[in-house]
């Protein structure tokens, strides 16, 4: 069971703290405007249909934000803070529906039916997001998903943190509903000919698609976080990996090296340690896996050397305009490595070219952002598509 999960005393513990305030501080950080004081509210009744309800209202991957959810939104803002420690409301929210998943307490909410059909392409947090909000509005929804199953970028996320039944539940919920069909292994690159196959509107939602590279020589001989992740088992020999990069997916790839027997496992990163990009939770996880961090370092080429790989890096400082620039003379060879990833996020693998009844949602749009960012994306577009038809 992911550590992210409360037993009783611990979510009793949890419900107990909520001041309950007014101003719902919390619901005004959540991207997706789900609410922590309502849902809170109706768990310390035992109301775990009332409080699952509310939260799938809001956010139609509520388990899955619970578990991931990094600490920077509805925590944050928690003013229980300002006592003595701020409440795990992703925590909470993850075990609330949890019970409701075992117990099948909750359903999506479902709009009386309109002879409205769109098409949603990408079945990951934002198409999810989209698909919800429509289902509410009574729209009919067909997903094209060009992989083998729901998710999108979640499916990168290891399985000790996400558990890949989780986030294929709450897609099924939708599926149950008869309101939503999901098209698996299609591809969709033309979207005026959805247009023009019965679909009133197209929501793309497909995430940034190309993964970063650095532009080094021998950078062909590293492999992307997306493959690694995809299937790290492939890469289990490996005793001594490299991971460049310091955000989020950094981490999950260290903590997957770790994981699958890695006996040293280093991350490179440009900037500063209180400058990287993770949360508390994620540097704590980094020291329980004993990571080592080079900080303040560029990698500036890649070599195979026999059948191991080195890797020649350089030392940076700030410079006078607080520009990250190398330091002279610090090139130095690391070798004996078995493995390197490219752990540097992704970028748009498209041009976004929007219309009334064509419009973008996630990633695609936003760049790499969180999975309640995503989610919060998908349902404002599908507000776009349901505002035109109002009219």
């Amino acid at each position: 069971m992911s550590k992210q999960y409360l037993n009783k005393t611990q979510l009793n513990a949890e419900l107990e703290k909520c001041l309950q305030c007014p101003t719902k501080p919390c619901k005004k950080a959540c991207p997706a405007q789900c609410s922590p004081y309502d849902f809170i509210a109706n768990a310390r009744m035992q109301k775990w249909a009332e409080a699952a309800s509310e939260i799938a209202y809001h956010n139609p991957l509520g388990e899955v934000c619970g578990l991931i959810c990094p600490d920077k939104f509805c925590q944050k803002a928690c003013l229980r803070q300002h006592v003595d420690y701020a409440i795990k409301i992703p925590s909470v929210q993850a075990t609330i529906m949890q019970i409701a998943r075992v117990d099948n307490l909750w359903q999506p909410m479902v709009g009386k039916p309109i002879k409205l059909k769109v098409a949603v392409v990408g079945a990951g947090p934002a198409g999810i997001g989209a698909t919800a909000e429509l289902v509410k509005a009574g729209y009919s929804v067909e997903v094209y998903e060009a992989a083998s199953t729901v998710g999108g970028v979640l499916n990168l996320i290891p399985q000790a943190r996400l558990q890949r039944e989780i986030t294929v539940y709450e897609w099924q919920k939708f599926i149950d509903t008869g309101r939503v069909k999901i098209h698996l292994n299609t591809s969709v690159a033309d979207y005026s000919l959805l247009l023009n196959n019965g679909f009133c509107a197209v929501i793309v939602a497909k995430g940034e698609q190309k993964p970063r590279e650095l532009p080094i020589e021998g950078k062909e001989l590293a492999v992307q976080y997306t493959t690694y992740l995809a299937k790290p088992e492939i890469y289990k020999n490996a005793m001594n990996v490299a991971v460049i990069g310091g955000g989020a997916v950094a981490v999950d790839c260290a903590t997957t090296a770790k994981q699958f027997g890695a006996t040293h496992v280093e991350m490179f990163v440009r900037r500063q340690i209180n400058n990287m990009r993770v949360t508390a939770q994620e540097r704590e996880v980094l020291l329980q896996n004993q990571i080592d961090l080079t900080t303040m370092t560029r990698v500036a080429k890649l070599e195979k050397q026999q059948d191991k790989l080195a890797l020649y890096s350089l030392k940076t400082q700030f410079n006078a305009e607080g520009k990250l620039v190398d330091i002279p003379k610090t090139m130095i060879c690391r070798q004996g490595f078995d493995l390197v990833v490219f752990a540097l996020g992704s970028e748009r693998a498209e041009e976004i070219c929007e219309s009334e009844r064509i419009v973008f949602a996630g990633d695609i749009v936003n760049g790499g952002s969180t999975a309640v960012e995503a989610v919060a994306s998908g349902k404002a577009a599908a507000e776009k598509i349901i505002k035109y038809f109002n009219q």
